[in-house]
């Protein structure tokens, strides 16, 4: 299983809006599906994220929308509703259909233009290219596409020092299986520290050094630099506002609300892994879970493969993406 897009009920799609450095990406739950969600950073922007707390009366999703364009790219979600109830997809109210859209956004207004961001109707193309592939058996679907796109296409990473040391991120998914359980993330790396594989300790993507050549250790930097760099710079302080890691993890375990939310809990430490510093105050991460349902299986297992994915999908973002907005990428530094 290559992608999360071949995990049955799970369709997914992407907005790309590459001169404006910006996008969204959705995840699409025709059939309705157990949703929770953990934020652990401090500067969140986000949708109905009290909607999925256990003990609240909803317990189902329709779709996941992760988007750039800060707050402002919460008018996203909005089109996706909107394209979800032409769809006939959403939870029956009586009078109606109402599609229950949960979501966050990442702040990308530092590269291209801060004036371009995901609208309603970027949102609804989102779930128009993710339901083209409705009636295509799940195990031939096209693998979701990972890089500059979407959601991630203008991420960066390693912003302590500003622009001039920053570099390109993206978006990447990963999917793991045991047997016949499978979890697959998707998420749009946009993060303050720097990105190393958990595996190896390899430093990816993050704080360059000052000749361009290599990546630093972000948190030492961190430590070491903080105070001479806002001394010199102090226009490197409104870089500091510009991230959040946002994902979605999508498995076919049979969770309820409670159980999906301690694996958003456990799966948010993919995000420890193979993101150098995290969770900071000016980060926002967020990370959804969303269940089908259709095997049953231990929380315990869903977590750890659910922090395997996540991790992964972390550096295939990192190794996916390319050299934009004046940012060098990990295969420019590397190669």
């Amino acid at each position: 299983m290559q992608s999360v897009t071949q995990i049955p009920g799970v369709l997914a799609g992407h907005v790309t809006k590459a001169d404006a450095g910006t996008g969204c990406t959705v995840l699409v739950f025709p059939q309705g599906a157990v949703g929770a969600v953990d934020v652990r950073g401090g500067a969140p922007a986000t949708r109905e994220t009290d909607l999925l707390r256990p003990e609240n009366t909803v317990q189902q999703v329709h779709a996941v929308i992760l988007s750039g364009g800060s707050a402002y790219g919460l008018a996203a979600s909005c089109g996706v509703a909107d394209e979800l109830e032409r769809a006939g997809i959403g939870l029956d109210v009586g009078v109606g259909i109402v599609p229950i859209v949960v979501g966050a956004c990442l702040f990308d207004l530092g590269v291209g233009r801060a004036d371009v961001r995901p609208t309603a109707e970027d949102g609804a193309g989102a779930v128009r290219a993710a339901m083209a592939e409705r009636d295509v058996p799940a195990s031939e679907r096209t693998p979701l596409e990972q890089g500059n796109v979407g959601a991630g296409t203008g991420c960066s990473v390693g912003k302590l020092a500003g622009a001039t040391r920053a570099m390109k991120c993206g978006l990447g998914e990963s999917v793991q299986t045991a047997g016949p359980l499978a979890c697959g993330a998707v998420v749009a790396v946009n993060a303050f520290g720097g990105v190393v594989d958990p595996d190896t300790g390899e430093r990816i993507a993050g704080l360059l050094s000052e000749d361009g050549t290599c990546v630093e250790d972000c948190v030492e930097a961190a430590l070491a630099l903080t105070a001479q760099t806002l001394e010199k710079d102090p226009r490197a302080l409104s870089w500091l506002r510009t991230n959040t890691t946002i994902s979605c993890v999508v498995t076919n375990a049979q969770l309820t609300q409670a159980q999906a939310t301690k694996v958003a809990q456990i799966a948010a430490d993919g995000y420890a892994h193979a993101i150098r510093p995290v969770h900071t105050t000016n980060d926002g991460d967020t990370i959804f879970v969303v269940a089908t349902g259709d095997v049953p299986a231990g929380v315990d297992a869903v977590g750890m493969l659910a922090t395997r994915a996540v991790e992964a999908a972390i550096v295939n973002a990192a190794r996916a993406a390319t050299s934009a907005y004046g940012l060098k990428a990990a295969d420019s530094v590397h190669a």
